[in-house]
């Protein structure tokens, strides 16, 4: 096996302060919340030249073409520009990650707004819970939030607001107008990701089709009783996209997201298998994927309001 290259274990920023002075960014306006704003003004710093892992939450907003980034496994240009998310404990590269190269000097970066969040600014706050619920943060940058002018508009403009409270408003109502903007924010982006799953609804025309595609394949060339139910990860590996943008694109295309469509090919095959052959039960679940008989059992009841055995019976 060959050796792991020295120096090519990823940074791990644990506070704001960290990755500002690596950067060679001023201290943060807060300990836990700070905000660039690139667009409206030239920012001077340091881009990452090795792959880094945050312990906070990042959104950035890139209006136009200037870099690549690559997070987890995925490359991705930012030639339209758009609106990502990061969640914490993700690593993130640059695109010239692990090249032989001394450490750049700090220069003008290419135009962005990125809001960094340490998690203990939400605690005391609903949104600290609730912020698990915006399945974005998982999404890969791939599939980044594509904005329209008025949409960048909204944006931006949200960003301008929380950048205003940190700059010239610390006191005692900071904190709660930061939290209400970054919900707004939040909310923005939940909608503005429904709109693109509907607009680019033509591009993801074959998608339920290759999906119907790979659970024949997986069912019909006994994969399941190999290696059991066929995973969300599974189906979001073959599609080259991540889990929660997959479920979420499904059930805005279908109105069912990627554990319904899993379920439904299962059972529209283990309708076939009880009406024409003799395999018990049991026998049907193992091939299936199931562990245990009585798994299937529930779950055939629980989408067909009949067991296996009374399913089979009219049609003997």
């Amino acid at each position: 096996m060959a050796s792991k290259k020295a120096g090519s274990d990823p940074i791990r920023f644990k506070t704001l302060s960290d990755v500002m002075k690596a950067s060679g960014f001023p201290p943060p306006q807060h300990p836990l919340i700070t905000l660039l704003n690139g667009v409206d003004r030239p920012v001077v710093g340091i881009a990452p030249k090795k792959s880094h892992v945050l312990s906070y939450y990042k959104i950035a907003f890139k209006p136009n073409a200037g870099g690549k980034l690559i997070y987890g496994h995925t490359k991705f240009d930012f030639k339209e520009g758009g609106l990502f998310f990061i969640a914490p404990q993700q690593m993130l590269s640059s695109a010239e990650d692990n090249q032989e190269k001394d450490i750049d000097e700090p220069k003008v970066l290419s135009p962005q707004i990125t809001l960094l969040i340490d998690p203990d600014f939400l605690v005391p706050y609903p949104l600290g819970q609730k912020i698990n619920q915006y399945h974005f943060f998982s999404y890969a940058t791939s599939e980044t939030l594509h904005l329209s002018e008025r949409e960048k508009e909204t944006i931006v403009a949200l960003f301008r607001n929380i950048e205003e409270e940190l700059e010239n408003r610390i006191d005692e109502m900071s904190h709660d107008v930061i939290v209400s903007q970054l919900e707004l924010l939040l909310t923005y982006a939940q909608r503005f990701y429904k709109r693109q799953f509907l607009t680019r609804k033509q591009n993801y025309h074959s998608l339920t089709e290759r999906i119907d595609q790979l659970l024949e394949e997986y069912f019909s060339h006994d994969m399941a009783m190999n290696n059991g139910i066929p995973t969300i990860n599974y189906l979001a590996d073959h599609l080259h996209m991540s889990a929660s943008y997959l479920s979420d694109l499904l059930r805005n295309l279908t109105g069912k997201n990627t554990q319904q469509l899993i379920h439904d090919k299962m059972i529209y095959h283990a309708k076939n298998k009880l009406a024409t052959t003799n395999s018990s039960i049991s026998e049907i679940a193992f091939e299936l994927g199931f562990e245990q008989p009585q798994s299937f059992s529930r779950l055939f009841k629980l989408k067909t309001k009949q067991t296996p055995q009374q399913y089979r019976t009219q049609f003997n």
